[in-house]
């Protein structure tokens, strides 16, 4: 797909950014080669310092975008400590990016539970076995682990552990970005002071 097939004077016209977002992702479900919803998250220590690193999004709607985690590890215990992230998607093949940025909630227990019933067995148990985050002596005592919560959940149902679970990020800021010939880029970014106020749409030098 050439990028004079890529319409880029029709996104500027919208003014709801979560269509908008959707239109966007299904477009790139069908060019991305990996994971079209990867994204890069950005969390804060309690030093100030910044973290990225990539997760995959498992769903979104008006009250913000989700994904799951280890609550013990580093970005679990990040975002538990600020209740702020940032996110953002690149999609090489269709030359555009979207970040966000707002506050964070934990989802309830039962959309958690909802979730970790789909994931493949070996992921389950995997959430149990792995300490994320912290030091693994060798690999052998991963092996060990996962062999026991294996042995352990032979037999019917896994739970989910009470440390993972899932984060909601209600965004304040959604900026929408698309390449254009001499980085002359379209540019739009969607504010609001709030999660439950209405959108601001600017449009933004490259």
């Amino acid at each position: 797909m050439s990028e004079n097939e890529l319409t880029t004077g029709d996104f500027t016209e919208q003014n709801e950014p979560f269509a908008l977002f959707a239109s966007w992702l299904r477009e790139a479900e069908t060019t991305e080669l990996n994971d079209p919803n990867a994204v890069a998250l950005a969390t804060v220590d309690k030093d100030g310092l910044p973290n990225v690193r990539m997760v995959l999004l498992k769903g979104f709607d008006s009250d913000g975008f989700v994904f799951y985690t280890n609550f013990e590890s580093q970005k679990g215990q990040e975002i538990l400590y600020h209740k702020k992230a940032a996110m953002c998607f690149h999609w090489k093949s269709l030359r555009r990016q979207v970040r966000l940025r707002g506050v964070v909630e934990v989802v309830s227990d039962q959309e958690a539970d909802e979730y970790f019933k789909t994931r493949a067995r070996g992921s389950r148990i995997g959430a149990w076995a792995s300490k994320q985050s912290r030091p693994l002596e060798g690999r052998f005592a991963l092996e060990k682990a996962v062999a026991e919560y294996t042995a352990r959940y032979a037999i019917g149902d896994i739970p989910r552990p009470s440390h993972w679970s899932g984060f909601r990020i209600r965004p304040l800021s959604i900026e929408f970005w698309h390449d254009r010939q001499f980085r002359l880029h379209d540019r739009i970014e969607f504010r609001r002071e709030v999660p439950e106020g209405a959108w601001q749409k600017v449009r933004m030098y490259p």
